[in-house]
């Protein structure tokens, strides 16, 4: 009798001490985190300075003692743009490299089909991508699968209201868009229209693009012939570089607007002065300012200015939301108990920025700011 006591504590402490590890990606010292975005490509530039924001923060916390004594492990995955390859990617993740939760992701299209068909079958939450599509925002009533998508920005609805609202106070009526033909650039336009339908308008024209082109000669001649006062671009820097010098060559000169994933900086590198005048909404603190506390700590982890920038204070918010749920979830750590806490962290200001979660609700925040591009380039406020 005695010796079956024995066995039975001996198994209750084993049983106890290895709780934690019924998720893969979580030994005694360390957190395995997934990440797929463009690191290659048109559009690798976004993805690159985001891994490098994430992996410096990651390295200031493990100096530091990690995560409620364990390191974090960032394995982080080019798809350069690519829905099949994020999709494959987000297999590998979770499937061959044991990611315990995944951060930072990179567009709309991808991400919905990767959430759809992977992440979400797999129980897996993800923390932050650069999308403010309808589709990553579903309800969880209406799409099972929005219960694991932790959204960090505004949506597009959000970026393309405060647009129009800003056009309209100026007296412009002749509004066009210009969009990427995917899940992104539709979100815009929808976005765009239900905003101007507030007004009792409509765009006077819609030209498109597809993803990773920038044949643009249909859509400028679409949209020239309407001569539009204000044009919302729902594209990347490329495209709508391109956009924008063809369009000045054809004698257009409209107000230009365009959307926070097009890449601000990289814009004004791909335009040089011809960017200037061109509005952008934004969807994060100015990352130039250092008097916003969260932007403070995002600099330091940047170390020089001339690498500041918007999508790299953005994957510090992405990662800065995830470490705050791993926090709460503690020591005793799964998958589950990650979820609940992320969806504990319920208006919370990380210096000048607030998350907002429920166990309904994963919008995240609807923070937007209007920006310039000034002379030399410079983002005004």
């Amino acid at each position: 009798m005695q010796v079956l006591k024995r066995l039975a504590a001996i198994s209750a402490i084993a049983f106890s001490t290895l709780g934690w590890a019924t998720d893969p990606g979580v030994t005694d010292s360390a957190i395995t985190i997934g990440m797929s975005a463009p690191f290659s490509g048109p559009n690798g530039a976004y993805g690159l300075d985001m891994r490098q924001t994430i992996q410096a923060y990651f390295e200031q916390l493990n100096k530091a003692g990690g995560i409620n004594g364990r390191k974090l492990d960032l394995v982080a995955l080019d798809d350069g743009y690519e829905t099949e390859r994020t999709v494959a990617n987000t297999k590998s993740l979770i499937q061959e490299k044991k990611a315990f939760a995944l951060l930072a992701y990179y567009g709309s299209s991808p991400t919905t089909e990767a959430l759809n068909t992977v992440i979400g079958p797999a129980k897996v939450p993800l923390v932050g991508t650069i999308s403010g599509a309808n589709s990553l925002r579903e309800p969880i009533s209406a799409n099972p699968n929005s219960r694991y998508m932790f959204n960090i920005r505004a949506s597009y609805a959000d970026e393309t209201e405060a647009m129009v609202e800003q056009l309209v106070s100026l007296g412009m009526k002749r509004i066009a868009v210009f969009y990427q033909n995917d899940g992104f650039g539709k979100s815009g336009l929808e976005g765009v229209s239900a905003a101007l339908r507030k007004h009792t308008l409509e765009p006077v024209a819609a030209g498109s693009i597809e993803r990773n082109s920038v044949d643009v000669t249909k859509a400028v001649e679409l949209i020239g012939k309407t001569n539009p006062q204000a044009v919302v671009m729902v594209t990347l820097y490329k495209p709508t570089a391109a956009f924008v010098k063809a369009m000045k060559k054809a004698g257009q000169n409209p107000m230009f607007m365009t959307l926070s994933p097009v890449g601000t900086e990289q814009l004004v590198q791909e335009l040089g002065p011809e960017a200037r005048g061109i509005g952008i909404s934004q969807v994060v603190p100015y990352p130039w300012n250092d008097v916003t506390p969260v932007v403070r700590e995002y600099q330091k982890l940047a170390a020089k200015p001339g690498s500041y920038s918007y999508y790299g204070i953005e994957g510090y918010l992405m990662a800065r939301t995830l470490v705050e749920g791993l926090k709460r979830a503690g020591r005793d750590l799964n998958r589950e108990k990650l979820i609940s806490a992320l969806e504990s962290i319920n208006n919370v200001d990380f210096g000048g920025f607030r998350i907002n979660y429920s166990p309904t609700t994963r919008h995240g925040s609807r923070f937007v700011e209007l920006t310039v591009v000034g002379p030399g380039g410079k983002v005004l406020k």
